[in-house]
């Protein structure tokens, strides 16, 4: 069971760097769905989710100068970091060994920290970004996780040039944005899928230019040496062979979901290509923010389904069963946003 809260009263007292926030929505991420269940044998209870955050300023602390009151941000998946490490030093603080996680970790101040499923929250000013103005709420949320996870590899790899033929293995929450962002990149999108259910989605309200199902062996084998990178969103245990075949000389095999069991290859499907597969977490501060500029630039959105606090157990329930296009939001101050 997930616990919500809107008591502001848990809240940590305001910082000089920090910034007060109202949640007005949030996103339902797979990961909370792991978190709620201790899928990864970590979690803490009673435990807040949610990582997809947007909220109202309601106050800043005497120090902060991004923010004011009334600017309308959003908050990701991690609050704080050591600020000295490398990837800190180079604007990969989503990679800092000693990050404090949005939810389910201990802040500086010994407390354990609540996700946005809150009624508020407090967040150093870093970890806060102004949501560009004209974007809905409740359509930038799910960009906070999703958006950038795809945004991230896509920009660090170098794979952000126009006539890249790419795959999105997986179309939920982060494949769906993926489809957009790609294509909005001016790449070829083929999307991958274990069965065709989702095909007509893909192709015809996404944008995809292709569509795979893993199990048809015939397609799969006229697609095998076509696409420059995949983008793997499963989150769940699956072979990783079928689709390192579909990767050039150079291509690159981009695992973005989590998964608590081992995946398995044998070493000649890379080295015979000289083929990657490597991995990316969510994005960084900076990243977030371009890409979300990015998505303002080529009006992207996602879609979404928008449910109110009492129906965050049913939909992830629904999340489990993969019964959602593509992305719950939670309306967490009954604001009765856009449904």
């Amino acid at each position: 069971m997930v616990i919500c809260c809107n008591n502001n009263s848990v809240c940590r007292s305001t910082g000089p760097e920090d910034v007060f926030v109202k949640v007005m929505c949030c996103g339902i991420c797979h990961t909370d769905l792991h978190q709620a269940k201790n899928d990864l044998g970590m979690s803490n209870y009673p435990m807040v989710p949610g990582h997809e955050v947007v909220g109202e300023v309601l106050e800043v602390g005497s120090d902060v100068s991004k923010f004011r009151v009334g600017d309308i941000v959003g908050v990701g998946c991690i609050v704080g970091c050591c600020r000295n490490c490398r990837p800190c030093d180079s604007d990969n603080e989503q990679y800092c060994l000693k990050k404090i996680w949005s939810y389910n970790d201990v802040y500086t101040d010994g407390k354990p920290t609540q996700g946005g499923f809150a009624g508020s929250m407090v967040v150093d000013q870093k970890f806060v970004v102004n949501i560009p103005e004209g974007m809905a709420p409740e359509q930038v949320a799910p960009l906070l996780c999703a958006g950038v996870t795809v945004y991230s590899p896509l920009n660090h790899f170098g794979l952000m040039g126009s006539g890249l033929r790419g795959g999105i293995l997986g179309l939920g929450g982060v494949g769906h944005m993926g489809v957009k962002i790609a294509k909005a990149m001016g790449h070829h999108v083929t999307v991958i899928s274990s069965s065709d259910k989702k095909k007509v989605e893909a192709l015809e309200h996404l944008g995809a230019d292709d569509y795979l199902v893993s199990s048809d062996a015939e397609g799969m084998q006229k697609a095998a040496d076509s696409l420059d990178y995949i983008i793997d969103t499963v989150p769940v245990f699956h072979p990783l062979e079928p689709y390192l075949s579909l990767l050039k000389l150079d291509g690159k095999l981009i695992l973005t979901g989590v998964i608590n069991t081992p995946l398995q290859f044998v070493s000649p499907m890379v080295m015979l290509g000289r083929k990657s597969i490597t991995g990316s977490f969510i994005g960084s501060m900076k990243e977030t923010e371009e890409m979300l500029n990015f998505c303002k630039e080529k009006n992207l959105t996602s879609m979404i389904e928008v449910v109110k606090m009492d129906y965050i157990n049913t939909a992830m329930e629904r999340l489990e069963k993969n019964d959602v296009r593509y992305r719950f939001v939670v309306d967490v101050a009954g604001s009765k946003l856009d449904q």
